[in-house]
């Protein structure tokens, strides 16, 4: 008995956005703190965290929305399409952030880069300037979306698979 359930797509949009929003909040705090071309495992492990709170908020949203109940594929499109969605507002604004607001971003971070593997490593300097180039040529708009989209969708379908299993809960139809 189908009873206006809701739609998966909504919660997935409205948690996408505002996960691309507060993405967009924390790219603005790291350009304020001139941090915002290191990246680093902290970065990275905040910009996760975001995403796992949107993911189990949307989730969670749909579940009550839903009389208590959410299928693991619920919760699979939900996780992935508040990544997608999330993904895209976050590589459209890091473009314009690399291409308009700090045009010499790639350079500050390719600088940033070069100085730390000369800190860190034994490599030559024949070494580092080898793996420059090959940095350079991902760092191309073209290659930062694809790659930008790709591990948003992995991303998501990790979490959502992880998330979505802790908080399903299906109805027994006997």
């Amino acid at each position: 008995m189908e009873e206006n359930q809701p739609k998966t797509g909504k919660y997935a949009l409205n948690f996408g956005v505002l996960l691309g929003g507060v993405s967009i909040v924390f790219a603005l705090m790291l350009f304020s703190l001139d941090m915002h071309y290191q990246g680093g495992w902290m970065v990275g492990l905040v910009s996760i965290v975001l995403t796992t709170v949107a993911i189990v908020l949307a989730m969670l949203q749909f579940k009550k929305a839903n009389n208590g109940f959410l299928s693991l594929g619920q919760a699979m499109k939900i996780g992935v399409g508040v990544c997608l969605i999330g993904g895209i507002i976050g590589i459209a604004f890091n473009q314009v952030m690399a291409n308009v607001i700090d045009p010499d971003m790639l350079t500050k971070a390719m600088t940033f880069q070069r100085e730390t593997l000369e800190e860190t490593t034994n490599l030559t300097g024949e070494q580092i300037d080898a793996q420059m180039e090959m940095v350079k040529k991902f760092s191309s708009p073209g290659m930062q979306t694809a790659f930008g989209l790709i591990f948003s969708v992995v991303l998501g379908l990790i979490l959502s698979l992880i998330t979505g299993l802790i908080l399903k809960r299906t109805e027994n139809i006997n």
